[in-house]
């Protein structure tokens, strides 16, 4: 006997006339199905492991686990998992910090491309602070290699920069400059940690990490704040 939930003309040419019963449509998978599996899941299946913390494999390991009406849901979830490491993937395309010219300035900064934050650093050989801020930078560049980490020899980059303003770094998005610290005071000088960096760098933007500020960071902050004051009141005695 010929399956009645098979797509053929001759079951087509059945329905139609009523004689065999429609058939079901897929129920189109919704968000509140996807959150409803996931609750279930971690309360019952994965052992307090949830599914967005498990790994490809692991999704492929807990597949047999599954009923046949989750089935679906399921693969539904894992196809998101591979899209989004995917994405990731793609995003991740420099990790190093590259060494240019002034030459390479229009192409590697201004012409970065959409969506693509690039940090710069000015530095000259000798002097240890640009050193240390080299070193956080390869660091950096290796956990976050959506971000464009670039390095340049101030006199190769900008003639005549004075050495004073060096360490430099410059942070843009899509070619526009976002946020610049110049000089060593500005990143606290040899104190500076690569904790501070980085979370420096992501309160401007060009890095995504949920680093909490550091503690002094803080207190730099009251004495950036307390040297303002303190100028302003010279110069209005000087104007007085």
């Amino acid at each position: 006997m010929q399956n009645p939930n098979e797509d053929t003309e001759w079951n087509d040419a059945l329905r139609r006339h009523n004689i065999i019963p429609q058939k079901e449509k897929e129920k189109e998978l919704t968000e509140e199905d996807i959150v409803n599996l996931l609750e279930q899941t971690v309360e019952a299946k994965q052992q307090g492991k949830g599914l967005n913390e498990l790994t490809l494999d692991e999704l492929n390991e807990r597949e047999d686990d599954i009923d046949e009406e989750e089935e679906r849901i399921f693969e539904e979830y894992r196809r998101q998992r591979l899209a989004e490491m995917k994405k990731a993937y793609t995003n991740a395309r420099y990790g190093e910090v590259v060494e240019i010219s002034k030459a390479d300035y229009v192409s590697q900064v201004n012409n970065a491309g959409e969506g693509v934050w690039v940090v710069l650093h000015i530095y000259k050989d000798g002097i240890p602070i640009c050193k240390l801020v080299n070193n956080f930078l390869t660091n950096l560049a290796r956990k976050f290699p959506q971000t464009k980490f670039l390095r340049s020899i101030s006199s190769v980059c900008i003639p005549n920069y004075p050495d004073k303003n060096l360490p430099t770094v410059f942070v843009y998005f899509e070619g526009d400059l976002k946020k610049q610290w110049i000089g060593p005071f500005a990143f606290g000088g040899m104190n500076l940690k690569q904790n501070e960096l980085e979370w420096m760098l992501a309160q401007a933007g060009a890095i995504q990490s949920d680093i909490e500020k550091p503690e002094r960071a803080e207190i730099e902050d009251v004495m950036t704040s307390a040297i303002r004051q303190s100028r302003i009141d010279n110069e209005e005695e000087s104007d007085n």
